[in-house]
């Protein structure tokens, strides 16, 4: 491609975004206002699905084994779930560590306690976790038939609630940037194509005087590129600065709300979100302008 041919296509380019100022404002605002609503919708995805991977994790089988039962039993029990292959973590509580935990709970009551130490009615148990939720309810069901165990506890009913939302989550935050991002090609279509159609005198000139097709749409695709990137530089300028504050936020007034906070996740995203726009802006540009070249 020949130097002059380049000068002409970012000076062509350019002299059409200054020349319809307006339609370029309108064209970055479609494009960053999408974009910041995909930003904010991926950011709520990927939060959502850390809670759910962090509620996950902390789901464990409680097993309550019978009273009487042996050493020799309790580490032959120990031997048997750490050998399981769906079992990544057992730990045995006694008795004894059970009511100190108890007793940290209480805090400043744990005093009501005090009689218990004497004779203890806690169970000693074995806490287990699966590798994931799914497996939860399947192991809880064979550990009950184990000899020795006298009661198996996971938060049956919360499992599964938690198993279906967090699928749903998924699944919609997927369907929901599919949509914008769809949805954000035709917009920026729409509005490019208004300053095409603002040309179509001069495409069809350039097309009989012998240009080809790619001479004619390359500016336009640099206008839409350029109009495009603008647009998602506001809106991922937009979305850093905002989620970090709200994150500050959230930290003071909700500590326990655990989101992501990580830049080596955030900054990929909001990259995306720049090359997206400039996709964004070279197909709206390519759909607006192939009409006009049929002359």
């Amino acid at each position: 491609m020949r130097l002059n041919a380049i000068k002409y296509y970012f000076r062509e380019a350019f002299r059409a975004i200054f020349r319809n100022s307006w339609l370029s404002l309108a064209s970055v605002g479609v494009v960053a206002v999408s974009l910041l609503i995909l930003g904010c919708s991926l950011l709520l995805v990927l939060n959502a699905g850390n809670i759910a991977a962090n509620l996950e994790s902390s789901v464990e089988i409680s097993v309550f084994l019978a009273d009487g039962t042996t050493t020799g039993q309790i580490l032959d029990m120990g031997n048997r779930l750490q050998a399981m292959p769906e079992v990544a973590q057992v730990e045995f509580v006694n008795k004894r560590q059970a009511l100190e935990e108890m007793k940290n709970n209480f805090g400043d009551k744990k005093d009501i306690l005090a009689g218990l130490e004497e004779k203890n009615p806690l169970p000693d148990a074995f806490r287990v976790k699966t590798h994931t939720v799914d497996q939860v309810a399947p192991l809880a069901s064979r550990l009950e038939s184990f000899a020795g165990v006298e009661q198996v506890r996971y938060g049956q009913g919360i499992v599964e609630k938690l198993m279906e939302l967090s699928r749903w989550v998924r699944a919609a935050g997927v369907g929901t940037m599919v949509f914008l991002g769809v949805a954000s090609v035709f917009l920026i279509a729409t509005t490019i194509r208004l300053s095409v159609f603002a040309r179509r005198k001069e495409i069809g000139i350039m097309k009989f005087l012998g240009a080809t097709n790619w001479f004619v749409r390359f500016p336009f695709l640099l206008e839409g590129m350029f109009l495009g990137l603008a647009g998602s530089l506001l809106a991922a300028t937009a979305v850093y600065f905002g989620y970090y504050s709200l994150v500050g936020n959230f930290q003071l007034s909700l500590p326990f709300m655990q989101l992501i906070t990580d830049r080596n996740v955030i900054i990929p995203m909001l990259e995306g979100l720049l090359v997206l726009g400039l996709a964004i802006g070279a197909v709206g540009s390519l759909i607006s302008v192939r009409k006009f070249l049929k002359v």
